[in-house]
């Protein structure tokens, strides 16, 4: 039998075979090295697999444990970790409220704007949705919303953190696209290629991240106009008007503040990521000791906090770099490559296979943990086929998000069910995301259409 094929075949059954032991339970990072080390040892009975390439593997580690680039992931958990634990997430939540409180639809709307102000500051989904989850849920229930679009909203909000920047999502998949971008174009000739920055990437995330704002903003209001009993306003007592700029003030502008400075540093080229994400951390601890909510208690849980996000990533991270390297060498992305390009429709449908296949994977993996595995098999050929790099990978940020959503699967319903009350059914939290999941994937079909959503601000910048 052809040795080709039999690497090609042994690539297809790996791929497979680490899915169904994911499916199985088993810890994925385990799972990626172990299933393609087995599938390696098959290969070189066969001899189509040389362990010997096994060897550049501590080279790759030593290389993402030094790569500068990474070092920002650490230091944006930390930063959102931090506002989060320190309380100012749910004062800001509590006061958006009451701002918006007077109007229909007004805590829906505060519940947006917040989840988009804590993604430019964690980027941790899960974090997010349970704040919000916890401090907004109880409150719009008790004023009389429908849970439906209460769980809507507060899922889709969430979710935002997988898009708008710093997303450490997006960290990663810039240093990747950009390393393979660069195999790419000189693979083609081009020896002085430019390489795909995450300043770019985020750049990128900016305007399509405000577009999926503006698609859940508008269909709160749509529902508050059609259906004023979903979303009543729930008015500020008297009272509490007087102060109620000043606590805005207060409970706003620093968080504002911080934001700003940290993406607006990196979109206009003033400092790396890894710089800004250094004076986001130090800036949530000035923040925290303005309030008074620095503690050793604080510190010690979000330093702990960080650490364990931060580890389960990278040995994810060291984990699937053992599954590209038996992959790729077993033949595997040969036949991916033969795969993508002798499809019908050419470039569009390659990209929206890809797209497909991921988000199937987003039901049962992990954003970092699909990243991990996909991009660095089918990047390459859509690099290849000329697709722009920083339109790909906002495509999959937007894409794993509407994952995140879907029913019945998706892992943001997973972290609101577990904070929400027994009294709100798993069936009304499913049947409220599926509006939003309707404007996700209009947001991807405007994607589509215009690539310049996407493309037009890094250019710009």
């Amino acid at each position: 039998m052809d040795p080709v094929l039999i690497g090609e075949l042994l690539s297809g059954l790996m791929f497979f075979g680490i899915i169904a032991f994911l499916i199985l339970g088993f810890p994925v990072a385990f799972t990626l090295a172990g299933v393609s080390l087995l599938f390696g040892l098959v290969g070189m009975w066969f001899g189509v697999f040389d362990p010997s390439n096994l060897g550049s593997l501590p080279n790759r580690y030593i290389g993402f444990m030094t790569n500068e680039v990474l070092v920002a992931v650490p230091l944006f958990i930390f930063m959102g970790v931090m506002l989060e634990r320190s309380k100012i997430a749910e004062q800001l939540l509590l006061t958006m409220g009451k701002l918006f409180g007077n109007m229909r639809g007004g805590l829906g709307l505060s519940v947006i704007v917040v989840g988009a102000m804590l993604a430019a500051s964690t980027g941790v989904v899960g974090a997010t949705v349970v704040t919000m989850g916890l401090i907004s849920l109880p409150a719009m229930l008790r004023a009389g919303y429908d849970p439906k679009l209460a769980s809507g909203v507060i899922c889709a909000s969430g979710t935002l953190g997988q898009i708008i920047p710093p997303s450490t999502v997006l960290i990663f998949m810039g240093d990747m696209l950009s390393g393979i971008n660069s195999q790419v174009q000189m693979a083609k000739g081009n020896f002085a290629p430019v390489p795909v920055s995450v300043g770019d990437l985020f750049a990128g995330a900016l305007l399509p991240g405000l577009m999926l704002v503006g698609l859940y903003t508008l269909w709160t209001l749509f529902k508050a106009v059609t259906d004023p009993a979903s979303c009543p306003a729930t008015p500020v007592p008297e009272a509490e008007k007087a102060g109620l700029w000043k606590e805005v003030a207060v409970a706003l502008v620093p968080p504002l503040l911080l934001i700003v400075s940290v993406l607006g540093s990196i979109l206009g080229g003033i400092a790396t990521p890894t710089e800004a994400a250094s004076v986001g951390a130090v800036g949530a601890i000035v923040l925290a000791a303005l309030r008074w909510r620095l503690t050793y208690a604080i510190l010690r849980e979000t330093v702990i906090a960080t650490a364990t996000i931060t580890s389960m990533v990278f040995i994810i991270l060291f984990g699937a770099s053992v599954f590209s390297i038996v992959f790729r060498l077993m033949g595997g992305d040969n036949l991916v490559h033969e795969f993508l390009s002798s499809l019908p429709g050419g470039t569009l449908t390659a990209v929206a296979l890809v797209m497909l296949i991921m988000f199937l994977l987003g039901f049962i993996l992990d954003t970092f943990e699909i990243i991990f595995i996909v991009i660095p098999i089918t990047a390459p050929i859509l690099l290849a086929l000329d697709v722009d790099p920083v339109w790909l990978g906002v495509l999959v940020g937007v894409n794993l998000q509407t994952s995140f959503l879907t029913p019945p699967f998706g892992f943001a319903l997973f972290y609101l069910r577990g904070v929400a009350p027994a009294s709100l059914s798993t069936l009304a939290i499913y049947k409220g995301v599926i509006p939003f999941v309707l404007l996700q994937l209009v947001a991807i079909g405007l994607l589509f259409a215009f690539p310049q959503i996407v493309t037009w601000l890094p250019k710009v910048l």
